[in-house]
């Protein structure tokens, strides 16, 4: 009986040492993958988003350079 406790005790022990090793090791990974996204939550400027409407095809070459004009 003694035995199973002791042995129980540090079952108990590794468990809990290697969860909060995974849960290091995870919050260290989120840490980073949030500082490099941090550019994809910012909002686009106004040059992104002309940038981006000629790329697609939304506005002319004529048009791009007028608003770019107009922004700048």
């Amino acid at each position: 009986m003694m035995g199973f406790g002791m042995l129980g005790g540090m079952f108990l022990f590794w468990v809990v040492l290697i969860v909060l090793a995974v849960l290091v090791v995870r919050g260290l990974f989120q840490s980073k993958q949030s500082v490099g996204n941090n550019h994809a939550n910012a909002p686009l400027s106004a040059l992104e988003i002309i940038e981006q409407r000629y790329a697609r095809g939304e506005i002319t070459q004529e048009q791009f350079l007028q608003m770019q004009k107009d922004i700048q």
